[in-house]
């Protein structure tokens, strides 16, 4: 039986192999630098704090350049350093959920990792935590639905009555928007499905003399639907010279709006 034969390494690729290792690695920190930047992103980030907060994180992993284009649907990085030369990753960015409490977790977790330079193992702990985190109760939630319709109804100069009727097509349209969201449908049908039922309620609600007035009624509901959030960032983006994302978001914003309209003027046509 023959010895199989021992092979020495070369100088140079003891080198290749070591840049080989160290590139594996700076893509699995580069894997969970994206995690956290879509995670932004998706709770209602702005793209110049994402894109300063994944730059940040790729220099406190210690690579000496990165170059990060955020849009609100893709995020590509590339990063270099000597030791392992360029790598890029790209993450598509699916669907959102606006969570400003989440949002400022996540950007103590990107400023602690900066400051205290968290390992990988380390990180990811950190971020499983943030995404274990409950979110507001569904009790709360509806809770907050009620009382914003009802506010702005009053707001706005509907009676009593219209701002508890208000209130109460608040909390149904929540739990439309719960029942929704489990099918994952895309935003524009959810708001036109909300706009509709709310237009229709706001209707019934005066026509059986449990509200005075269907406008005052469905301002309320209104208030719920229009996408604030996305248009500030969307001009908080242009602003800071995102002109392409800050575009993308106030026309997506503008056509939710749009689509919140039609379907309040829609049942109100037809009743």
């Amino acid at each position: 039986m023959e010895d199989t034969p021992f092979h020495f390494f070369s100088p140079d690729e003891i080198n290749q192999l070591s840049r080989m290792e160290e590139a594996d690695r700076a893509n699995e920190y580069l894997y969970r630098v994206l995690d956290i930047g879509q995670h932004m992103l998706q709770c209602g980030g702005e793209v110049s704090r994402v894109e300063d907060s994944i730059r940040r994180l790729c220099l406190s992993f210690g690579a000496e350049r990165a170059d990060v284009f955020t849009i609100t649907s893709s995020i590509v990085v590339t990063i270099y350093a000597h030791r392992f030369g360029a790598v890029t990753q790209t993450r598509r960015i699916t669907g959102s959920a606006y969570d400003l409490r989440r949002l400022e977790l996540l950007n103590q977790l990107s400023r602690r990792i900066c400051a205290e330079h968290l390992n990988l193992e380390e990180t990811e702990q950190a971020l499983g935590k943030i995404l274990a985190t409950p979110q507001r109760g569904f009790g709360m939630q509806v809770l907050t639905y009620a009382l914003i319709s009802s506010s702005f109804s009053l707001f706005f100069g509907g009676s009593a009555l219209d701002a508890a009727a208000s209130g109460v097509i608040g909390i149904v349209l929540k739990c439309l928007d719960g029942l929704i969201r489990k099918t994952e449908a895309n935003a524009f049908l959810s708001s036109l499905l909300c706009a509709c039922l709310g237009g229709l309620l706001a209707g019934l609600a005066v026509r059986f003399h449990l509200g005075d007035n269907v406008d005052m009624i469905s301002i309320g509901n209104i208030m719920l639907l229009i996408p604030g959030i996305a248009l500030t960032n969307s001009l908080r983006d242009m602003f800071s010279g995102n002109t392409i994302s800050g575009l993308m978001r106030f026309i997506e914003a503008v056509l939710l709006a749009l689509t919140i309209a039609f379907g309040f003027a829609l049942v109100a046509a037809l009743i």
